[in-house]
């Protein structure tokens, strides 16, 4: 009996065809992932970024000063431009105006944000300071329908739209901005100053109505009184522009125009922020929905719901600016716990509160009482925060850097025309027709839902770079490490 033959062995690649591979094989990964060089990377040192933000976050809060003063004076703007005795269709005009100017914004959006990626964010966003500025000014100086009839409100919404138009340009390129300046460590940190800037605005717009409300007789502020706030419109636009001038433009703008030719930059540019980004541009028009909708029903709407609920306006007022300090004691933190556990956790908390909690706030509300009325106000600003914290620097990186500011600019401004400016008027409406006050809360839970699914469709970008842009650091000896632990993968 033959004994078994032993399996044969496979026969062994030659040690030179095997070095060969593993060189093949490392070109072919070097070639998809390319080694950082120490060149590559941008470091971008505090001080530095410091003052990118303060520019930036204080600009946006000019801009939403205006807008905040509108929003808290429609009742008397509508007596003074709109020729009704009915004081719920000129509320309904007024607030129709505030509207008007979300309907112009995704024009300033195509118009501005494909020119800040050819011609660079610096120059754009101190473009769209003078304008917002010049054109709140304007409103203050209009003679009321008493005095000049038809014209009065049809300069209102004429100095309405101007101030849509350049807002159009504003947001997207102050969250670029600030997100390209930003390491990505802490870009959800320093990214959250651009919304604290939006408080502020809104903040010092409610203080200085309340304060005229207070110190001014119904009659004084009903007659000039309430002009005074847009008048101030002028030197605040003045500091926000000269310290906009003063800032270097992005890091990665300027990565960028080192790296090709720039008729390519701006043929690219236009069409990608229109066709290229379809996907991104999706998910972001959702994000701002659902962000915008409880924005500006907490922000913009809810004086004029307190007022129609027979809340005084003043104690409404100074609730709502209560619940506004709060949030700006918050929202850095907010910002950078979105560093450490990620985007995403913090904007869905946000999603999911606004779906469960808001009928019980509305509820509160519509009890009446000075400590309903703010228990209410502080659980939607409580929710609030997960957006307002986390916003500024999500969306920035659903886009690449060659196409950001005008992608941005379209898709927001797209979002908040058709969903956040609307919103006073389209609450106002349902209520109108229904005659049910808990409208607002359900239109609210509405919004909370739609966060909840874009949420779940977006991807984590906390501490990666930004499409299309080198890593970004803070220190040389970080961007050493990073060199450093490339070469050991």
């Amino acid at each position: 009996m033959s004994a078994p033959e032993a399996p044969e062995t496979p026969a062994q690649p030659a040690p030179e065809a095997v070095a060969r591979h593993r060189t093949l094989f490392r070109a072919i990964h070097r070639r998809k992932n390319p080694r950082l060089r120490r060149s590559d990377i941008t470091v971008t040192e505090e001080a530095q970024v410091k003052r990118a933000v303060k520019a930036t976050a204080l600009g946006n809060a000019m801009e939403w000063y205006d807008f905040g003063v509108y929003a808290y004076l429609a009742v008397i703007i509508g007596k003074e431009f709109f020729p009704s005795g009915n004081d719920t269709a000129q509320t309904l005009s007024s607030l129709a105006t505030f509207a008007a100017a979300f309907l112009v914004r995704p024009i300033g959006g195509m118009f501005f944000g494909p020119l800040g990626d050819r011609v660079g964010r610096k120059k754009i966003l101190a473009l769209t300071m003078i304008m917002m500025s010049t054109a709140t000014l304007a409103i203050g100086l209009i003679p009321s329908y008493a005095t000049i009839g038809f014209w009065a409100p049809v300069l209102l919404v004429l100095c309405r739209m101007v101030q849509g138009f350049s807002t159009g340009g504003e947001y997207g390129g102050a969250a670029t901005f600030i997100a390209e300046y930003a390491p990505d460590k802490r870009r959800g940190f320093w990214g959250s100053f651009l919304e604290f800037g939006t408080l502020i605005g809104y903040t010092v717009a409610a203080v200085l109505v309340t304060a005229l409300t207070v110190g001014l007789s119904e009659d004084a502020m009903q007659s000039w009184g309430w002009r005074i706030p847009f008048l101030v419109a002028a030197p605040l636009g003045l500091i926000g522009l000269y310290l906009r001038m003063k800032l270097d433009e992005s890091p990665a703008f300027q990565k960028m125009e080192e790296g090709g030719p720039a008729a390519e930059r701006q043929k690219k540019s236009f069409a990608e922020s229109f066709f290229g980004q379809w996907r991104a541009m999706l998910l972001c028009i959702a994000l701002v929905a659902a962000f915008n909708v409880t924005d500006y029903m907490l922000l913009s709407y809810m004086p004029t719901y307190l007022t129609q609920l027979g809340f005084g306006e003043t104690g409404g007022l100074m609730s709502i600016v209560i619940v506004m300090l709060i949030l700006m004691a918050l929202i850095n933190s907010v910002g950078r716990l979105s560093d450490r556990i990620g985007r995403k956790p913090v904007l869905m908390a946000g999603s999911i509160a606004f779906f469960v909690l808001s009928l019980p706030a509305f509820l509160l509300i519509k009890q009446g009482g000075t400590v309903a009325v703010f228990t209410g106000l502080l659980i939607l600003g409580l929710s609030l925060v997960c957006y307002l914290g986390v916003m500024s620097s999500a969306l920035p990186a659903l886009f690449p850097t060659d196409v950001r500011y005008g992608s941005l600019s379209i898709g927001f401004n797209i979002s908040v025309s058709l969903f956040g400016g609307t919103t006073p008027l389209v609450v106002a409406a349902l209520i109108g027709a229904t005659g049910n006050d808990l409208m607002p809360a359900f239109y609210t839970m509405l919004a909370g839902l739609v966060g909840i699914i874009a949420v779940a469709a977006m991807k984590e970008t906390a501490r990666k770079p930004l499409e299309g842009s080198p890593p970004s650091v803070a220190t040389d000896e970080e961007a050493q490490e990073l060199v450093e632990s490339q070469r050991q993968q």
